[in-house]
């Protein structure tokens, strides 16, 4: 008897999520997404650079991605994963509705690359809520729970 195959999963690059996304530079913190599972779950990527604008102010002496900026990653991660699951919501933003359980746990700095995982915990067209955690080399940099809300762009 054999095993059937996991199904494969989906990855976006940056032109189809700013297709989803109306985010622009600089405050477009996804480069790409990959291991999209439906809206179930998936993983964004930031290439963190010293060019980054925040790294002038959030330190000059010590560059640290702001943590604000990092549960906004999460939530774009979240947004575009719903969003590209949900093509009937084609033209609809994803707004922000909710933090919750935010820690943050190490910093991120110039030369990191963070992945966003959100898994999906709860739902109820048009409210979703994301269990996320940003890792840098595997380990943990912060986590939270993002709520989501779907509404019409106009």
């Amino acid at each position: 008897m054999t095993e059937a195959a996991a199904p494969a999963l989906k990855s976006i690059d940056i032109m189809r999520i700013m297709q989803l996304l109306p985010h622009r530079y600089p405050f477009l913190l996804i480069d790409k997404m990959k291991d999209m599972d439906g809206e179930q779950s998936g993983i964004g990527i930031k290439n963190v650079t010293m060019n980054e604008p925040f790294f002038q102010g959030h330190f000059p002496s010590r560059p640290v991605m702001p943590g604000v900026l990092l549960v906004e990653a999460m939530a774009q991660t979240a947004g575009a994963l719903v969003l590209e699951h949900h093509s009937e919501h084609a033209g609809k933003l994803v707004f922000f509705t909710s933090i919750d359980k935010a820690k943050f746990r190490r910093p991120v700095g110039p030369g990191d690359t963070v992945e966003f995982h959100v898994k999906l915990i709860a739902k109820r067209v048009p409210i979703f809520k994301f269990a996320a955690e940003a890792k840098v080399n595997g380990k943990l940099v912060a986590e939270a729970e993002i709520g989501a809300s779907l509404i019409d762009s106009k």
